[in-house]
């Protein structure tokens, strides 16, 4: 383990679970993407904390409550420990578009919030997720953004990815590519070091 923490921050509906128009409002809506925890799971046998920054405005606008998210996260993490994986935290922001909020992404008040409480520069750390909003807020936030084409972005698979990703973002078919990315890359620069 070097001095700083290997940290990834992952985006939740689109990128780890099935996205709905509707919001995902209940544990029985909650459905793990094919290969996603078994992603999250290999990132961290390989020394990996995931955690989770996550626009949750169905909150603020009264579609289910905080019981209903935390029982969703109950299953996930439940599914992920299946795997041998686990989630460090999950960082959500509750509020509408309508609250100017700082913590709702495409603003990067989440990442700043866990970069605060890992003691973590977010300097290069991966942010992923499926969304320009996600890869927006990681920039901002100075991590290396990462875009899956699952989810919101799952129309853009064998075309251009969309227009405006911030300058570096790497694009990935799924969480799955993203885990063979990184720990490709980890193991090259091991091997580069010794």
């Amino acid at each position: 383990m070097g001095l700083t923490m290997k940290l990834v921050i992952l985006d939740r509906d689109g990128t780890i679970n099935s996205d709905s128009d509707d919001f995902v409002k209940t544990p029985e809506e909650w459905l793990p993407l094919p290969g996603a925890l078994e992603a999250i799971a290999r990132l961290n046998h390989a020394g990996w904390h995931v955690v989770i920054a996550s626009n949750q405005s169905g909150l603020g606008r009264g579609l289910f409550d905080v019981v209903s998210l935390n029982a969703m996260h109950a299953k996930m993490n439940k599914l992920l420990a299946l795997q041998g994986g686990r989630i460090d935290a999950v960082f959500y922001c509750p509020h509408t578009a309508d609250e100017h909020c700082h913590c709702r992404k495409p603003k990067p008040g989440l990442l700043e919030q866990i970069g605060t409480r890992f003691g973590v520069p977010l300097k290069g750390v991966p942010m992923v997720g499926d969304s320009l909003r996600d890869v927006v807020a990681g920039a901002a936030a100075g991590c290396e953004p990462h875009l899956v084409l699952t989810g919101k972005s799952q129309k853009y698979r064998g075309m251009a990815p969309p227009e405006g990703l911030p300058d570096g973002t790497l694009v990935h078919q799924d969480l799955a590519a993203f885990a063979d990315f990184v720990l490709a890359r980890a193991a090259q620069s091991e091997a580069a070091s010794r």
